[in-house]
């Protein structure tokens, strides 16, 4: 949420307008945590408190005041009417299923609590653990999102990186079936020292280990690349001791016999591409995951790992870290 608030602001501050945010902290954590990152640094402008609910984002007639709305709040009970909300983005990672309602009121709340509550749209930061009406990847699956949908998922972080490479080698190559391995930094699911957690290996220390755990981009991806063959990618999740920066590393079978050279001469106009281009950027540098901080792009492909194998059976095995 608070990654999503600063692109808003640094990288759209004529489009997008923040009015309100609601976390279960109170106000000066919630600025503080805003102003000081420890992975993207200070935040470029003043934010100060200007109020029992309110703070201030920049200075003149282009600041934004911005209301905190405190209290433990279910989606539906929040004021989004009151406040004339548009869009909502629900990054709790909770409501990841619709609301249940039973003669007339909400039992159980989900993330379209927000459109009753008055919001116009709702958007997700994980999966949806249901059939939601859109589940979206810039540049892949663009025209799934309708002017009346409502509800849309943005995948994950890691479908998101995923999604466009699988779309361009399946599109080129065909894909057979494959597996996915996301390098995963670690996530505030995880705990600094051993301590209890339903995943008994997240119950260990997120900065002293690697970690082996479950990943929902390889069950995402099917609904983004609808041309892939039903149940081909599987994968899981490795969770470093890095704060930010992530990787996915992905090897399929393909129908074509194809060189490395080929793979990336494919991936690399797929980035230029006006579908792909901002989305997907292509690298033959030697990088590092520091070195890919901060930028906007959904997924950068290392070409130099780019590998190709011979497959027996006829076609190639292809590896694309991105």
């Amino acid at each position: 949420g608070r990654l999503v608030f600063r692109a808003c602001r640094l990288l759209y501050p004529n489009e997008v307008q923040v009015v309100a945010i609601h976390d279960l902290c109170d106000m000066k954590t919630n600025v503080h945590l805003l102003k000081y990152d420890t992975a993207h640094r200070k935040f470029p402008e003043e934010i100060k408190i200007t109020g029992d609910d309110t703070f201030q984002v920049g200075e003149g007639e282009n600041a934004w005041t911005v209301k905190n709305l405190g209290g433990r709040l279910n989606p539906s009970q929040l004021p989004w009417k009151e406040l004339g909300v548009d869009v909502v983005l629900e990054s709790t990672g909770i409501f990841r299923t619709k609301a249940v309602v039973e003669d007339g009121k909400v039992t159980k709340d989900g993330y379209d609590g927000h459109i009753i509550a008055g919001a116009k749209k709702v958007v997700l930061s994980v999966p949806s653990q249901d059939q939601i009406e859109c589940t979206l990847v810039l540049g892949v699956n663009d025209e799934d999102l309708k002017p009346e949908t409502k509800c849309i998922s943005n995948a994950s972080c890691t479908t998101n990186c995923l999604a466009p490479v699988a779309k361009t080698i399946n599109d080129a190559f065909g894909i057979k079936n494959g597996f996915m391995t996301t390098v995963h930094s670690y996530t505030n699911d995880q705990v600094v020292t051993d301590v209890m957690h339903k995943d008994l290996r997240r119950a260990r220390a997120a900065c002293m280990n690697i970690i082996p755990t479950s990943t929902g981009a390889a069950i995402a991806l099917p609904r983004v690349v609808k041309a892939l063959p039903p149940k081909s990618m599987d994968g899981l999740s490795l969770r470093v001791p890095t704060i930010t920066g992530s990787l996915v590393d992905v090897t399929m079978n393909v129908k074509k016999e194809v060189t490395k050279e080929e793979v990336n001469e494919v991936l690399k106009k797929a980035c230029e591409s006006e579908q792909l281009k901002g989305i997907m950027k292509f690298s033959m540098e030697p990088l590092v995951s520091s070195d890919i901080i901060d930028d906007p792009h959904s997924s950068i492909v290392d070409g130099l790992s780019t590998m190709v194998l011979p497959n027996p059976d006829g076609g190639s095995l292809v590896k694309v870290l991105s």
